[in-house]
């Protein structure tokens, strides 16, 4: 048992606005711009596609901001969707999050530091000649293994405190912001006109691209289709965010800084984000973009841009980008898990904070899980189950807001949802058109991801049954 019985608040806004901005920026900028421009093909709905999911992320953010200066404790989504529902909502948000959306998130994140270091070490790459060993049906990589190291070791590191993981998100989120700020300067200054040019010529014809010579013309319902393909990994991307809410018993004077965190991370990430991406399309045609090596569309640019070296350079910046991703989804996760367990719905270890004042029994449970999880080695298939499921929720959590205007318009709001009623209804319409078109075209990971998420129904009342089975004794 601990002697620390609440969180310590230690964070002020330059922590938290480092924690939203680098827990969105891991590995996705510097890879899905590939698939993205695979679906669409041309220019102009590449940087479309950024600017849509730069509006949603940013709607939703500023929405947020009024739901955690009402409830400004640890916990956050969690805590919106039980007070604006019912505890069930809020359970099946606490269940996927434990085991799809922040365990599938740090796993796939996890996958992709490896994949940026097979650049160095071949060894890392997933190819049947670096085979650890197979059990069953299941083949374990070499970067697998190095994934869950990399899991366990920020893990550990998080169990010694909140001040050690904020001194690493902090380092680690201002290096991958000035590397990026860098790349974005230097690639501007060597843009190829003709390649500009070029790339921007019919730039609002959307075509599918098959391989660097087929292209397929995209028309009807299709272009729909596509652009919901593509936001799959615009939107993972993009996510996280809302880690700061998480943590908000860390913050201090969390009822502003929450809110200011959240605009002030997801503005600045949506800015380098749709920058880079303009980037990308003024050093290289749309066929190096759509067919980098291994989709590493950063380290194909930097190559253009500073040639070997910089190639060197922009792969270790990546890397130090995943691990700072890391450290932030594994620091604030744990804290939802520990807000269920004080309210009866999760294991009863994982509601202990321990000597160091952090639910290290919690950090522990979803270190398990993400591991497991990495042992897939499917970034991709884990990115399209991930975006699903976390919209979904979002939804539902914007919605939430309507409900408790009217629900509990006596709470002190010191902060209110900028553009309402407007601007979240439009995320809630273009969120919903998002997951019903994801069904349509992407059916193969969307529906487990959903399977798994009712699956917490009868967990939610197996739950129940045993906090009540406590109560006599006082457990």
């Amino acid at each position: 048992m601990s002697n620390e019985t609440s969180f310590k608040p230690t964070l002020g806004l330059f922590d938290a606005t480092m924690i939203v901005a680098g827990s969105m920026i891991g590995s996705g900028i510097f890879i899905v711009s590939a698939d993205i421009t695979r679906n669409v093909g041309s220019a102009g709905w590449l940087i479309a596609v950024w600017l849509i999911t730069g509006f949603m992320t940013l709607t939703a953010a500023m929405s947020y901001g009024e739901l955690s200066a009402m409830y400004p404790r640890a916990g956050g989504q969690y805590v919106y969707l039980k007070e604006s529902y019912n505890p069930l909502v809020g359970f099946l948000y606490g269940w996927s999050f434990f085991s799809v959306i922040q365990t599938g998130t740090i796993a796939a994140v996890g996958v992709a530091f490896c994949k940026f270091a097979g650049y160095f070490f071949p060894a890392l790459e997933l190819t049947d000649a670096n085979i650890l060993a197979t059990v069953g049906p299941f083949k374990i990589y070499t970067a697998q293994f190095v994934s869950i190291l990399l899991i366990v070791f920020l893990t550990y590191i998080n169990t010694r405190g909140i001040k050690a993981g904020k001194l690493i998100q902090t380092t680690f989120t201002v290096t991958k912001l000035l590397s990026l700020f860098g790349l974005i300067v230097f690639g501007f200054i060597a843009a190829n006109g003709k390649i500009w040019d070029a790339n921007w010529t019919n730039a609002w014809s959307m075509r599918h691209m098959t391989s660097t010579t087929e292209i397929g013309q995209v028309v009807g319902m299709g272009v729909l289709g596509a652009i919901a393909a593509s936001m799959v990994g615009s939107i993972f991307s993009s996510d996280a965010w809302n880690n700061v809410t998480f943590i908000a018993g860390e913050i201090k004077n969390p009822k502003k800084n929450i809110g200011m965190s959240l605009l002030l991370g997801t503005l600045i990430v949506t800015v380098i984000y749709v920058s880079a991406n303009m980037m990308y399309v003024a050093v290289m045609p749309l066929n190096d973009i759509a067919f980098a090596p291994s989709d590493r569309v950063a380290v194909a640019a930097s190559h253009v841009i500073f040639g070997n070296v910089g190639t060197y350079v922009i792969a270790i910046m990546i890397m130090i980008s995943t691990f700072g991703c890391n450290n932030g989804l594994i620091l604030a996760g744990a804290r939802v898990y520990y807000t269920m367990a004080q309210d009866g719905l999760f294991f009863r270890k994982a509601g202990i904070l321990n000597n160091n004042a952090v639910p290290g029994w919690a950090l522990w449970a979803q270190c398990v899980v993400a591991c497991l999880l990495c042992l897939s080695g499917k970034y991709g298939d884990l990115l399209d189950m991930v975006s699903f499921i976390v919209v979904i929720f979002y939804v539902l959590t914007i919605i939430g807001i309507f409900i408790l205007r009217k629900k509990r318009p006596d709470i002190e709001r010191p902060y209110k949802a900028f553009g309402y009623p407007v601007l979240p209804a439009i995320y809630i319409l273009m969120g919903i058109a998002f997951c019903v078109l994801l069904i349509i075209y992407k059916p193969n990971f969307t529906w487990p991801g959903l399977i798994i998420t009712l699956i917490g129904i009868p967990l939610y009342y197996i739950a129940v049954a045993n906090a009540k089975k406590r109560e006599p004794d006082g457990l």
